[in-house]
């Protein structure tokens, strides 16, 4: 019997594509006695699909966004973080400051170079519209959450600024000579008191176990929350940020003489402390209430949910083996109005009950479990994952009287190559802007499931 199966999935897997209806076929009668052809069976049910609120995602990474954008019909999103900074252990100043003093204190804000433009990288919206960044200090210690729902009030004192800077995305001060150099990356930068830098240096000298550890270190510089407080039309991609402290100290001339020179000492956000996002999606009541289409929002907004029968499926398949169950969803042209939001490349299709530990866990697709839909290049835009017979099975085998609910996620795909094949090393929520809009008429709402079994035999 083990034999026969295997010859089974073999004959079906080069038949599928042959097309079949839903009257009794065989096949393969050419490689097996005559009672052991093979019957196909092509089965349509009919899938349903809802929009659900996706308030928060697990975010652990050092890039941000940051800014605020409407969207006629994804409504609101502004997007902030908070972070801490690295700090080597024992860490000292290179150079002595000229009387102890600390001259001035800088947070640079940066962001990719990859030209002017709203679907560029570097942002998404009006690359001239004004915008104001300012920067709060964190008062309580940061916990590893990394979901995007914290709330910053419950870290900061939101009435102490530190500082606060406005900026166009597009900087038009910067000449095209230096804009188009590979070393050029653009940044807000934001003066921040002179005082902070003072306290910082002071410390050093004073009471140097502050810097015998990252957990000592955060103790005594907590982090910094990072938000805009004026204008909207515009969202960064933010690649990094940095704290600096300018100083002069003394040094000495090619000729020998004494001189002074700058010195700056630098902390950045990185992998080794914590950077929280923070999204806020508003106006999004209709999105959820629409009947007629279901969507997508990124970063946590709200996603597509879809129900496959499989309790219906189940009954009907109880003698046979399931071989292929494609899904494709079926998208709407993205709106043509100014800075319109992109529809994002790539979705991930998983159980709703497995979203939370595939993402903290650092899951990659397995096509078992999870699986990747990719959006094709047609003008008919669809998103396709071409089978997912082996989770349908695994319903059917473990929650026969549950239909199977998925949610489809847009997410980014970190890829390797040994030399041989490409292969998934991470898979990430989609961090950007981003929207699709889904029909859900009775057209394509209908799924085909290929199954067969051997013809007058129970399997």
């Amino acid at each position: 019997m083990n034999f026969k199966l295997f010859l089974l999935g073999a004959c079906v897997g080069t038949s599928i594509l042959s097309g079949c209806n839903d009257e009794l076929s065989s096949i393969g009668t050419s490689i097996q006695p005559d009672d052991d052809s093979i019957a196909v069976f092509t089965d349509t049910f009919r899938i349903q699909t809802t929009t659900v609120a996706l308030d928060s995602i697990y975010a652990r990474t050092t890039t941000a966004q940051l800014g605020e954008l409407y969207d006629p019909l994804y409504g609101n999103l502004k997007s902030d973080f908070l972070c801490q900074f690295y700090c080597p252990e024992g860490f000292k100043f290179a150079h002595e400051p000229i009387d102890g003093r600390i001259d001035s204190v800088r947070f640079r804000i940066f962001y990719a170079n990859t030209g002017s433009g709203s679907r560029n990288g570097s942002w998404v919206g009006d690359s001239l519209a004004p915008m104001r960044a300012e920067v709060f200090r964190v008062t309580s210690p940061l916990v590893k959450s990394y979901y995007t729902n914290t709330d910053p009030a419950d870290f900061c004192d939101m009435t102490e600024s530190l500082g606060a800077q406005t900026y166009t995305a597009y900087n038009a001060l910067v000449s095209d000579s230096v804009r188009n150099d590979d070393y050029y990356t653009p940044s807000i930068v934001v003066n921040l008191p002179t005082e902070l830098g003072q306290r910082f240096y002071d410390e050093t000298i004073n009471n140097p176990a502050s810097f015998a550890s990252q957990e000592a270190f955060n103790e005594f510089m907590p982090g910094v929350y990072v938000t805009t407080t004026f204008g909207s039309g515009n969202i960064l991609s933010v690649s990094a940020s940095r704290v600096q402290f300018y100083y002069t100290y003394m040094t000495q001339g090619y000729l020998g003489n004494d001189s002074t020179a700058v010195g700056v000492e630098s902390f950045a956000s990185s992998q080794e402390v914590i950077q929280l996002s923070h999204f806020q999606n508003s106006d999004i009541d209709h999105l959820l209430a629409d009947e007629e289409f279901t969507y997508i929002k990124t970063p946590a907004g709200v996603c597509t949910k879809v129900i496959i029968p499989t309790k219906q499926i189940a009954s009907l398949m109880a003698d046979r083996i399931i071989n292929q169950v494609p899904l494709t969803l079926h998208a709407m042209p993205q709106e043509d109005w100014e800075y319109a939001f992109d529809a994002p490349s790539t979705l991930l299709v998983i159980p709703e009950d497995s979203v939370r530990t595939f993402f903290e866990n650092g899951k990659v697709e397995d096509n078992l479990t999870a699986f990747i839909a990719t959006n094709s290049t047609t003008d008919t835009k669809t998103y396709t994952q071409t089978n997912l017979a082996n989770l349908v099975k695994k319903q059917i085998d473990e929650h026969p009287d549950e239909d199977l609910r998925l949610l489809v996620i847009p997410v980014t795909q970190v890829t390797e190559n040994n030399g041989y094949t490409s292969y998934t090393t991470a898979v990430n929520h989609y961090m950007a802007p981003s929207g699709i809009k889904f029909r859900k008429d009775d057209e394509v709402m209908l799924f085909h499931i290929i199954s067969s079994k051997y013809a007058g035999e129970e399997i």
